[in-house]
């Protein structure tokens, strides 16, 4: 999993896992011919296309499933204040983002599955759905079926090397976190033209 994903992040130019940045700065050219190929500019739909796919395999998702969400925000067009921030705050708030911003995945990929798997409580009910939309002051925890099971033993452990985001918090002993407010543009950051992605879908 972790070889292809790098691929995809040399060739989009940018780290989706530590991983992949450690082997960007290694081989700092697209895969291929060790950088001896030519770069051609890219085009404007090229460079769409490219800030598109670097959200998309950002937050781990298929084509059909970003699509909907894009598209759900352009309709709002017109009548939200900034169609940017309404996108990375719905993809933020899908449970497995939230799994992996709590520290309690170390992937999304990994969050996906767990979450999938059944192995999360929101507000002390089972949903086994990734993109189910978390709210503020929604608590998620692990389930207690599951608190045995190897991936959690050792969360405790770790929590020192854990940044939170400030809009989370973290209770590691008792493998449970919190939503303390709606993530903002600003604090996500992403590593993208959000823009860009508007104008791909618009064609």
């Amino acid at each position: 999993m972790k070889k292809p994903r790098c691929k995809i992040c040399r060739r989009l130019r940018v780290g989706l896992l530590p991983a992949c940045e450690k082997s960007m700065i290694r081989k700092p050219y697209p895969p291929g011919r060790k950088g001896k190929r030519p770069t051609r500019a890219l085009s404007e739909y090229g460079r769409e296309l490219r800030e598109k796919q670097k959200l998309r395999f950002l937050y781990n998702l298929k084509e059909k499933q970003f699509r909907k969400y894009v598209k759900q925000i352009l309709e709002k067009r017109g009548t939200a204040k900034n169609l940017s921030d309404l996108l990375i705050k719905t993809l933020e708030r899908r449970l497995d983002n939230v799994v992996f911003r709590l520290g309690l995945a170390s992937t999304r990929a990994q969050a996906r599955q767990l979450v999938s798997h059944c192995h999360f409580l929101v507000n002390g009910k089972k949903v086994n759905i990734p993109s189910y939309q978390v709210n503020k002051g929604d608590k998620i925890s692990v389930s207690e079926s599951s608190r045995k099971k190897n991936i959690f033993k050792n969360l405790s452990l770790q929590a020192e090397k854990k940044e939170l985001p400030s809009w989370v918090s973290t209770d590691f002993k008792k493998l449970e976190g919190k939503i303390k407010s709606l993530p903002s543009l600003t604090e996500v950051a992403p590593p993208v033209e959000l823009p860009m992605i508007f104008e791909f879908y618009s064609r």
